[in-house]
């Protein structure tokens, strides 16, 4: 289960939507410095499994929202002035699509990941609510010779998750039932100027749906009134999010986690590797190459537990029932709903991340038997 921080009640920002959040019934929880609803009066497991077979409505507005604008007006220039930052191919990404990438630091590790649009004249960046303050630093620090760097502070953002989404939102916007994976643009819904994304975090079909924060309310009021949509809180998104073996920042990857120790050598396109048109020129570039060629001494991995038990988060992991010697630990784990049984991700030694290996997660003194298992733990319903 998602772990929700420690801030003081007082110092906690809210979302435009709080007061609809409160209405419904939402459990409210601090998360990343925010007023954050961790479930509804349905419940974390029928959140869960109604988002799998119908379509939820999540709330995502603590995240940040920023343009990178190039100075010169070329988007072009944006692109290769962001790669000095992330070892993805941005310069890539086609007007009208967008692309998962990492910030990255001088040995390699993980900074934050985000998501990269190209709007055409301008990218649209998404980055992590607990990293989004030093995220704008860093751009600024590292790119302001080149693009003016904006905040969009006046914006919400929420998703519509689920295999019913594209049915419930095209009744609200002509243009997006034909939008594939990854696309991304603005889009009319209920005649208010956003920017959509075929995305998410969920494994599932949807959208993600970027709005004037006065607009928000209006627009999830809308969405709500569909029988298949239900709102879902910050539990079923970690759930959803764990099943789709999708990395949750802080957690799964950090700043002492590579790409390619995090399983995420698929994110990083030829061009950046060695050999490829602009190959390096991002932070640990070096290390990370090097993984590239020789691989990494550890990895994250998928484990099924044998049993029923749930392992959670910091669980220590062995190779066998009586060793001594932890080999690695758990960073998400909890019970999958739709898996019906507890599944998890950690690190060990490349040479123990192969499918089906068993590994004992230790739970209050027990050894409990796990088999390492491929992502997603169910397929993704992704329109591509």
């Amino acid at each position: 289960m998602l772990a929700a921080d420690q801030s003081s009640t007082s110092s906690l920002k809210r979302v435009p939507l709080h007061d609809l959040h409160v209405s419904r019934g939402g459990k409210i929880v601090p998360f990343a410095g925010y007023e954050m609803p961790v479930q509804y009066a349905a419940g974390v497991l029928k959140e869960h499994l109604h988002t799998r077979t119908s379509a939820g409505l999540f709330d995502v507005s603590h995240m940040g929202q920023l343009a990178l604008r190039p100075k010169s007006g070329k988007v072009g220039d944006a692109a290769i002035a962001l790669e000095r930052l992330v070892p993805q191919d941005i310069l890539g990404v086609a007007p009208g699509r967008q692309r998962y990438a990492q910030f990255t630091n001088g040995q390699g590790g993980i900074l934050d990941d985000l998501m990269v649009a190209n709007f055409g004249d301008h990218l649209f960046l998404v980055v992590n609510a607990a990293c989004k303050a030093d995220d704008e630093a860093h751009l600024r620090a590292n790119l302001s010779d080149v693009c003016d760097i904006t905040p969009l502070s006046n914006r919400a953002l929420i998703a519509l998750q689920g295999p019913k989404a594209v049915e419930v939102l095209a009744q609200h916007s002509s243009t997006v039932a034909g939008m594939r994976f990854m696309d991304a643009g603005p889009h009319r819904v209920i005649g208010i100027d956003c920017f959509v994304s075929r995305s998410g975090y969920t494994g599932e079909d949807g959208f993600e749906i970027s709005v004037p924060a006065d607009q928000v309310e209006r627009l999830a009021t809308t969405l709500l009134v569909d029988p298949a949509v239900l709102p879902i809180g910050l539990g079923a998104r970690d759930s959803l999010r764990l099943e789709a073996g999708l990395c949750l920042y802080g957690h799964d990857i950090d700043t002492a986690t590579t790409p390619v120790e995090g399983a995420l050598e698929w994110s990083v396109q030829k061009s950046r590797r060695a050999g490829g048109a602009r190959a390096g020129g991002f932070p640990g570039a070096e290390t990370i190459l090097k993984q590239f060629e020789s691989g990494a001494t550890r990895r994250r991995i998928g484990l099924k537990a044998e049993g029923r038990a749930p392992v959670r988060e910091s669980a220590p992991l062995f190779a066998n029932e009586t060793s001594t010697e932890t080999i690695g630990t758990v960073t998400s784990g909890g019970f999958g709903p739709s898996v019906n049984a507890p599944v998890a991700m950690g690190y060990v030694p490349s040479s123990s991340a192969v499918d089906g290996t068993v590994i004992f997660a230790e739970v209050r003194g027990q050894r409990l038997p796990m088999r390492v298992a491929p992502m997603p733990f169910v397929p993704n319903g992704y329109k591509r």
